[in-house]
């Protein structure tokens, strides 16, 4: 008989890069491999199967049986391999030079490692722009799934969804396949009758239908609570046992065979767009919550379904404007993609290296740091960190062969984040500063060669919708059996005393002017008053150059209590150098001037909740983990120390001075719950200002940077070895 359904289940699994080897193990234990040793005996079911690039490399490492299982069943036609980007980045946010790198390269790695031809690739996040299909051709693409969100968005009804639409650009073409929403929440969330229902009521409106269950792969056994419900509770098992026994007329198909034995549903152009949840979550706050208490009050309305289909959210690129990080990133991306662009312009340079640079160029493009949702995503420490980390390791290559070996610095000023205003980028053998002199001439990326590490991927603590829930308190336990979409779970008590909001980025050399009886916790929580226009004023930058030393001046006339001054700062860096001199003046003030002014450094990538990670005052003496608020007087030096990462940073002052230090801690959500993440270390110096008899007041420092572990190796040694 033939099948009046086809239903592709095409499972999507991955793991960014960065993430925990703790995190990758436990969920191949709880998803992966249960998954395949439950889906093997079932000879008649047939599924697609995307792995991301970072958790592929992985399992061929260190479970090589399960992608020899895998293989056979390719080898079978029980799985069709479906390929992808390589490591998993948002095609709307790398150019199209690396589009079509990343997805050729894995589509190769892929065929080699298990075998089969890659026909179709899962799009990152269902993120769609319509300039996409032309890139995905030329890559010998034919063919992927998105949302049916975006098909309604194009005006397709929701009741022709029933197989692969034709998208073109350019002359080229692309199949294009509709994943059901519905799906996605009836699998594995209710029971297997459901899903045979509402394919029956397809199958009896619309005979000859092509189905498509896009999704996660984590929904089976690593989400939360979903382990026991599709494993231990059996739920896998009887779904599969329902497909089998409605074998006549619901057919499980891989993408392949769906395109090989039905016809094109005809062309469609789609919006702009991605899954409607991430629509959601791109919008303003102010907008997301209009959005729900609107969905909210018209849902329960007769004409709500006729209604809902012209809603459209917001645009995936905002996550760039909702976030400054993650346009920092971004940026910091694109700099590396076209530096190496141009080394390949070169005939001098070794392929083997440009290939080096690709790769970790291609795996600081993983998306999942650079926006936000019911995931962690850039409110996660140590995926900023890894992005960063990649894009060091390939800038750190770029620059031995630009420079050589030896020391050297550099100076370089445009519009490297596409604001348009141009910033500098102060650089040696050692570090690489970038700076913003239009807002408020902050320091905003260090970059550590040494370690490939940016000290300052931080983040600011900012309003999230879902701050609302945790004000109202979460319902500790949850609904066993709840998509993470509508779980509410607080995962430590007493978040909503938590949640403060940054009115400045948490980024270095932030100038303010605060009362003079400001209080250190009035400080960490933005709760104290500033009394000076600095923090977000406009400087004027000079560089000063001389062979092996270049600084960088900048200078502002506000006002601090009312009153014109004026502050230059300096950030002067030799070649060969791991520390920053910095010197500060502030002039025009009124000789009988009695202020308190303090200088911000943010410090990211040192945890707390570990001895290894502590604060050295000027003593040299311990004070502790870096989680606590610091009120230090007369010093000298203060230090970071993060034993793990082999980093100790802090400032050096000329004259002793009183210094406070505390943490950022955000509020944020995971698809575990909301829960508090360690951002970054402030380190504020600051002065009760006195002006001398001319109205100046100085202060000098330097920032230091070592090896925590007193390694003495030559410092262009330790960057090669990083690079490679």
């Amino acid at each position: 008989m033939q099948p009046i359904v086809r239903l592709c289940l095409v499972l999507h699994n991955h793991q960014p890069v960065g993430n925990f080897d703790g995190v990758f193990e436990a969920a191949y234990q709880d998803s992966y491999l249960p998954f395949l040793d439950v889906f093997e005996p079932y000879q008649d079911l047939k599924i697609s199967l995307h792995t991301s690039g970072p958790l592929a490399a992985w399992l061929l490492e260190r479970h090589p049986e399960y992608v020899a299982r895998i293989s056979n069943l390719v080898n079978e036609g029980r799985i069709e391999i479906v390929g992808g980007a390589f490591y998993e980045p948002i095609l709307a946010m790398i150019p199209s030079r690396d589009r079509r790198g990343q997805i050729t390269r894995y589509s190769e790695w892929l065929s080699e490692n298990f075998g089969g031809k890659i026909a179709g690739m899962w799009m990152p996040e269902r993120v769609w722009e319509s300039q996409f299909t032309a890139d995905l051709a030329s890559s010998d693409i034919q063919y992927t799934v998105l949302d049916d969100f975006h098909f309604r968005r194009a005006g397709v009804r929701q009741e022709d969804l029933t197989g692969y639409f034709v998208a073109e650009d350019e002359g080229q073409v692309l199949r294009v396949f509709p994943g059901s929403e519905k799906l996605r929440y009836l699998i594995p969330f209710q029971e297997p009758g459901e899903t045979i229902n509402y394919c029956r009521s397809i199958a009896e409106s619309k005979p000859g239908s092509v189905l498509v269950f896009g999704d996660d792969g984590e929904k089976f056994g690593t989400w939360p609570d979903t382990k026991q419900h599709v494993y231990e509770n059996g739920w896998l098992r009887r779904f599969f046992d329902a497909l089998v026994e409605n074998k006549e007329w619901l057919v499980t198909s891989t993408l392949a065979n769906a395109v090989e034995n039905s016809a094109s549903r005809g062309k469609v152009f789609l919006p702009d767009a991605s899954y409607r949840e991430m629509t959601e979550w791109a919008m303003p706050v102010g907008h997301q919550l209009e959005y729900d208490h609107l969905v909210h009050e018209f849902e329960q309305d007769e004409r709500w379904h006729r209604i809902k289909p012209y809603l459209a959210g917001g645009f995936w690129r905002n996550f760039k404007t909702r976030y400054p990080e993650s346009n920092e990133m971004y940026s910091r991306m694109m700099f590396v993609s076209r530096k190496l662009e141009e080394a390949r312009q070169t005939n001098n340079v070794d392929e083997r290296l440009l290939s080096k640079v690709c790769d970790h160029l291609y795996q600081g493009q993983c998306n999942c740091s650079y926006w936000h949702g019911a995931f962690g995503g850039i409110y996660l420490p140590h995926l900023r960190n890894a992005v960063y980390e990649q894009l060091i390791q390939a800038d750190n290559i770029l620059a031995e062969v630009e420079h050589g070996n030896g020391p050297w610095v550099d100076c370089a000023s445009e519009d490297f984040n596409f604001d348009g205003s141009a910033e500098v980028c102060l650089t040696n053998d050692q570090l690489a500063a970038w700076i913003s002199p239009h807002q408020g001439g902050y320091l905003y990326e260090l970059d550590l060669r040494r370690n490939c590490h940016n000290l300052l991927a931080t983040i600011q603590r900012r309003p999230e919708a879902y701050h609302d829930k945790v004000r109202k308190g979460g319902d500790t336990n949850g609904d066993d059996t709840a998509s993470i979409h509508d779980r509410v779970v607080c995962k430590q008590e007493g978040l909503d005393e938590r949640l403060f909001y940054d009115r400045h980025p948490r980024k270095s050399m932030i100038d303010h002017f605060w009362s003079n009886d400001a209080s250190l916790a009035q400080i960490a929580n933005s709760q104290a008053e500033e009394h000076g226009d600095f923090v977000h004023g406009h400087y004027e930058a000079t560089v000063r150059r001389n062979p092996d030393r270049i600084q960088v001046l900048q200078k502002r006339t506000g006002f601090a209590y009312g009153v014109s001054v004026t502050i230059s700062k300096g950030i002067t860096l030799n070649a060969g150098s791991s520390d920053l001199e910095i010197a500060y003046m502030i002039e025009g003030l009124p000789t009988d001037f009695h202020g308190h002014f303090g200088v911000e450094f943010n410090f990211s990538g040192i945890p707390d909740g570990q001895d290894d990670r502590f604060v050295l005052a000027s003593d040299t003496s311990n004070l502790g983990q870096v989680g606590q608020m610091l009120d230090l007087h007369q010093q000298s030096k203060v230090e970071l120390v993060d034993g793990w990462l082999d980093i100790a940073a802090g400032l050096q002052f000329e004259q002793e001075t009183s210094v406070w230090t505390f943490p950022i801690q955000s509020v944020s959500q995971s698809e575990a719950g909301f829960e508090l993440v360690h951002q970054s270390v402030v380190v504020q110096p600051h002065w009760e200002v006195r002006p001398d008899a001319s109205g100046r007041w100085v202060a000098k420092m330097v920032l230091t940077t070592r090896s925590a572990s007193g390694d003495n190796r030559n410092g262009q040694e330790l960057v090669a070895a990083a690079a490679r």
